[in-house]
């Protein structure tokens, strides 16, 4: 007669299958690699993450900037609910301190640092009291003053823009949020906005310092020259676009070199700023690179002008300048009463065409940009393509 199985000798059959299957998971999660993992300092990583920095590094760098996004985005939340009910009845900026967006409650947290981003430490906190600033400007304009700074623990340059103007808490916090977008531009031809401070009640905006100064009153006859100055000046331009960002400003007194030879636009403004600082409301200078439908809105329907092709002409008019080595319509700017007389040229004279001497491929490169209908102005992404561009020059 057969025996029967017991009730207790199920149980041994059920904890094999569970215990070899448990061993089965441990081996794969604990396979051997060929050679230990490096470590990464301070972040802890999961097996997954080790076993991806021996073998595929691309993947385990997209880890790393990953997993600092999410720490990032826990300071954030801890830091928002801690200061959540001081945000009622305190301004969120700190005289004196950086007030950092990882510390105001009302923005969304940073996404990871771009691959076009300028080689900034993350880890380097700058406080407005480590900056040691020179007494004589850089340079003054309607926008602000920008001195030379040192960041005294580093001993790296930076640029400091002091902008001088007194509104309500509410009319701040838009700039604020401006501010954020101008942090997150990072390509290699504009110039970083890095931090910003409120400091006795001015506003400084910390840059990227450029050594070689601007270009303005320059004069660059060598096309080639121009070509690659003008591509690097619309790679900058095309990027700001796509972000649907408007300079607003566009000239040579703008366009900064550093020791790289290496040009990149400054002193773009977002809206809030635009109300401000805004160059029909500050200097006749600025007027000189406007487009005629945004001095004129009859010419544009009393519509609002479309920004991005007033940066257009605003370009064109400053590449026309460099190249002749003087302001392109017949105007002296700069002389008193001068004011009516520019505001006619720009809006009811033909626009400024390139001198003989240019090669045909310029002309017709400053031809697309100062076309006085405005959607008939190439796009800066179109220009580059342009064979001025692409073929470095005509002569």
């Amino acid at each position: 007669m057969p025996m029967s199985k017991s009730p207790s000798s199920s149980k041994p059959t059920r904890w094999t299958k569970l215990r070899n299957k448990l061993r089965s998971i441990f081996s794969m999660r604990h396979r051997p690699v060929p050679q230990p993992a490096p470590p990464l300092g301070p972040l802890s990583a999961t097996p997954e993450e080790h076993l991806i920095n021996v073998l595929e590094p691309e993947r385990a760098i997209n880890c790393i900037r990953s997993r600092s996004a999410r720490i990032r985005e826990n300071r954030l939340t801890m830091s928002c609910r801690s200061s959540s009910a001081a945000c009622n009845s305190i301004h969120p900026v700190k005289h004196g301190k950086s007030f950092s967006m990882d510390q105001i409650s009302i923005f969304k947290p940073p996404p990871p640092v771009p691959s076009l981003a300028l080689p900034v430490p993350e880890s380097l906190l700058i406080n407005f009291s480590d900056l040691e600033r020179e007494q004589k400007p850089i340079k003054r304009g309607a926008g602000g003053t920008v001195y030379k700074a040192i960041h005294k623990p580093s001993s790296r340059l930076y640029a400091v823009k002091v902008i001088c103007f007194d509104h309500e808490d509410s009319f701040l916090c838009h700039i604020f949020e401006e501010f954020q977008v101008l942090r997150e531009v990072a390509n290699p031809n504009v110039v970083k906005c890095y931090d910003m401070f409120n400091h006795n009640g001015e506003i400084h905006v910390l840059l990227e310092f450029m050594s070689g100064g601007s270009l303005q009153r320059k004069h660059i006859h060598n096309e080639k020259a121009l070509s690659d100055l003008a591509r690097q000046i619309l790679t900058g331009l095309a990027y700001l676009h796509r972000r649907r960002v408007a300079h607003r400003d566009i000239k040579p007194a703008n366009f900064l070199v550093n020791n790289r030879n290496e040009v990149k636009i400054a002193d773009f403004v977002g809206r809030s700023f635009a109300k401000t600082m805004d160059p029909w409301n500050s200097c006749v200078g600025n007027v000189a690179y406007m487009c005629p439908e945004r001095i004129n809105t009859d010419l544009n329907q009393g519509k609002l002008y479309n920004a991005y092709a007033g940066d257009i002409w605003s370009f064109g008019v400053s590449i026309l300048e460099l190249y002749a080595g003087r302001y392109p319509f017949p105007v002296d700017r700069y002389k008193e009463g001068s004011w009516s007389s520019l505001v006619w040229a720009i809006c009811m004279c033909q626009p400024p065409e390139a001198p003989p001497t240019a090669s045909a491929e310029l002309k017709h490169f400053i031809a697309c940009c100062l076309q006085r209908d405005p959607q008939k102005r190439m796009s800066a992404a179109q220009l580059l393509q342009h064979p001025f561009i692409s073929g470095k020059g005509g002569g």
